[in-house]
């Protein structure tokens, strides 16, 4: 939605009317073809993720490409680290991109994701070097900074022009590395040097890395006029500059001082990377994936009224708390997150009825639309509970610092008025439960049994993301059929952190004398001694997961057990898929959830494994043990 585009870093400036909203790091996916899971394909990218980083790694130009499979599920790819960095460095770099890409195009033949230190691509089409590519539609980044130089912006834009040329030319025919470092003095009391940065994929020829960096050089160098920095990604090349340093080692291309004459850029007779079909976004950077409004944003969207205020971090947290410094880090990022209550009144038609979404614990769900016409949805806390007040201090910190494409993303807040108002992400198809459960099974046959398949794997990934790859490690504590919301295209997006926990990397449960969350998804070691972790997050996975494969509320898992040890549970199974399923999947799915609801959180698999055997057939399951108790009475509180 054009509304994620307000909240970007401050001084981001964005150059284009159609942006691709993403954080770091930035991945693009293609949109020419998809595979489906436990195709040989994603079996071809399993091996590819267990080769490339080491080749790249081990390579010394760091770069190596991989050719896996035949023709029509063969897969091309290709991975390269920036030349600055080792080969240490370049291993773990291209080894988080093959656990990150997956999850961030789900299904995607075609993707490619960067980082500051390395690229990773593959398609199911071979990429040539750079002016013999006839491969498939690819994305580049363009990323700016928008804080300007002020004092003689015409000087620093030739001699930006010039270090980046003079940059380029050294990539391209002083290096086997294809990567150049620069740096020039520009004299300025606020910025006194500027620094360059160029870098092509090893398997091109000097001529060929030259026409390349030309190319985006010449297409982007005047967007990038007057700013502090810049950058343009793109596989087969790119280029970056700053007024900071950012690289490794001294510049191998220095120029003493800035030209006094006008030095013109490249002939953009050259035609960029993005002609020829390919498209180009402008994104903005976001710092440690938070998503933040800034007031560079305003000038570009709808006219939001932004306004900031400084607010005591919560004091029952002791500095010690290993969750102290997230929380307090998330609160001050959503100070500046803080939308105009007007605003909110005008797209809900003053919290209309009509556009009432739904109703939880603490308040009340409205769909908005926005003056420019962007559809979001206004969570409006309950006025008279204080319990509301503390979920809300904890979905902010939290939701603020997460971002994943099975999350729903957190857009802004407004505390003002006596109002505490969440604005999130509208989800068309609203909450799973809605489908699922749906007794005139008109809407349930919405789901057939791959839409269903879709959202097990994407829940799954979503709390992957929560417990094992976020910035934070995250217990969920409410995971459940109405906490899943589905877009326009039926992908399940986590919701309602209210009752989240942030854990210390180390840390593995915590115990509350307090016990909240819903009857029929508590894991029984929560239920009995208050004990939570990531295993009873995955102890609900598990719940859902049969609830989906059953299509039955308040499911007695025991019962499923029992069934699956009898071998009578395909009996289960929710009727409006008769015959339209593959059986041999099912089961599968079944035998997850059954490891998932096991009594003993030791042996319920971490949300990584689940991913892993919902992936592959060829990952052997171990027999499930008896689950743990069905409580069909109301949790204390």
């Amino acid at each position: 939605m054009a509304y994620h585009h307000l909240l970007a870093v401050a001084a981001i400036s964005l150059f284009h009317a159609h942006m691709h909203a993403a954080g770091y790091p930035w991945p693009v996916c293609g949109t020419s073809s998809d595979f489906q899971p436990n195709s040989t394909y994603q079996a071809n990218l399993y091996r590819a993720a267990a080769t490339l980083p080491k080749r790249a790694s081990a390579s010394p130009n760091l770069f190596a490409t991989v050719i896996v499979g035949a023709v029509p599920e063969q897969l091309w790819g290709m991975g390269l680290c920036r030349g600055d960095t080792n080969g240490s460095t370049c291993l773990g770099c291209l080894t988080q991109a093959f656990q990150d890409l997956p999850n961030d195009c789900s299904y995607n033949k075609d993707a490619t994701i960067y980082y500051d230190l390395c690229t990773l691509h593959y398609s199911d089409v071979h990429v040539l070097p750079s002016g013999d590519d006839d491969g498939p539609t690819t994305d580049s980044y363009t990323i700016n900074n928008n804080a300007n130089v002020t004092s003689d912006p015409a000087r620093f834009n030739r001699l930006l022009a010039a270090l980046i040329n003079a940059t380029a030319d050294h990539a391209a025919f002083n290096s086997t590395r294809r990567f150049a470092t620069g740096e020039a003095d520009f004299f300025d009391k606020d910025y006194p040097k500027v620094y360059t940065l160029a870098q092509c994929t090893p398997d091109q020829t000097p001529a060929q890395c030259r026409k390349c960096l030309a190319s985006v050089i010449a297409s982007n160098l005047v967007q990038f006029k007057d700013n502090i920095g810049g950058r343009v990604l793109w596989f087969n090349c790119s280029w970056r500059y700053e007024t900071a340093p950012f690289f490794s080692g001294p510049p191998l291309v220095r120029l003493a001082s800035p030209s006094p004459a006008p030095v013109p850029t490249l002939p953009p007779t050259v035609g960029p990377p993005t002609g020829g079909g390919r498209r180009k976004y402008s994104v903005p950077v976001v710092v440690l994936a938070v998503v933040l409004p800034t007031l560079a944003a305003l000038n570009l969207t709808v006219c939001f009224c932004f306004w900031k205020r400084r607010r005591p971090i919560a004091q029952a947290q002791k500095p010690d708390d290993p969750t102290y410094s997230s929380e307090a880090e998330g609160m001050e990022m959503v100070d500046s997150m803080m939308i105009d209550v007007s605003t909110l009144r005008a797209a809900t038609g003053n919290f209309d009825d009509s556009n009432k979404l739904g109703e939880g614990g603490f308040g009340v769900v409205y769909k908005g639309v926005l003056p420019n016409g962007d559809e979001i949805a206004v969570k409006r806390l309950s006025k008279g509970s204080t319990q509301g007040v503390q979920e809300l201090k904890h979905e902010l910190a939290l939701v603020a610092k997460l971002r994943h494409k099975n999350l729903v993303s957190l857009l802004g807040v407004c505390l003002e008025q006596q109002e505490r108002l969440l604005v999130y992400e509208l989800v068309h198809n609203r909450s799973l439960d809605l489908i699922l459960f749906d007794t005139e099974n008109e809407k349930r046959e919405m789901l057939d049994w791959e839409q269903r398949y879709k959202i097990i794997n994407g829940i799954a990934r979503g709390l992957q993301y929560l417990h094992e790859d976020s910035q934070l490690k995250v217990v969920h504590r409410d995971l459940k059929a109405s906490n899943i919301l589905l877009d326009k295209n039926m992908n399940p997006k986590i919701a309602d952190f209210g009752l989240a926990r942030i854990f210390g990397r180390d840390q593995t449960h915590a115990v509350t004398n307090s016990l909240v969350g819903t009857n029929g998804y508590m894991a029984p070691e929560y239920l009995s001694r208050g004990n939570y972790s990531v295993r009873s997050d995955a102890f609900s996975f598990g719940v859902i997961v049969l609830e989906i494969v059953t299509g039955r509320r308040n499911l007695d898992w025991v019962q499923v057990w029992e069934h699956w040890e009898a071998g009578t549970v395909m009996d289960l199974v929710d009727p409006s898929m008769v015959g339209r399923f593959h059986e041999a999947n099912v089961m599968r799915c079944i035998h997850i959830g059954l490891l998932c609801v096991q009594h003993d959180p030791a042996v319920r698999p971490a949300m990584s494994s689940v991913v892993t055997m919902l992936g592959s057939d060829t990952v052997d399951l171990q027999a499930p043990s008896k689950p743990g108790f069905f409580a069909k009475t109301a949790p204390p509180t």
